[in-house]
């Protein structure tokens, strides 16, 4: 009798094991960004016109090289904003 229950104990872990069905192994394409480092030139600052103004410049010199620094600064500010927007597009 033990013998047959031993058989039988056998014979059910072994028609268990080939019950289940094989693990099917499927390869994806899975798409990652990568970062990339920016390869935008840094635009070179202007030279600004108050700061080549003489010490003993009067006001009216200083308010036209200001007047003409706003001109300036709002180009350079244009460079850099035009290289920091070429840094954010996506990549394609």
């Amino acid at each position: 009798m033990m013998r047959a229950t031993m058989t039988a104990a056998v014979l059910a872990a072994l028609l268990a094991g080939c019950s289940t069905a094989p693990t099917r192994v499927e390869i994806q394409r899975v798409n990652v960004a990568v970062p990339v480092q920016c390869q935008e030139p840094v635009p070179q600052r202007p030279q600004m016109p108050t700061e080549a103004l003489p010490a003993d410049a009067d006001v009216d010199q200083y308010v036209q090289a200001a007047g003409a620094e706003i001109e300036r600064r709002e180009g350079y500010e244009l460079l850099l904003r035009t290289a920091l927007d070429n840094c954010r597009q996506p990549l394609q």
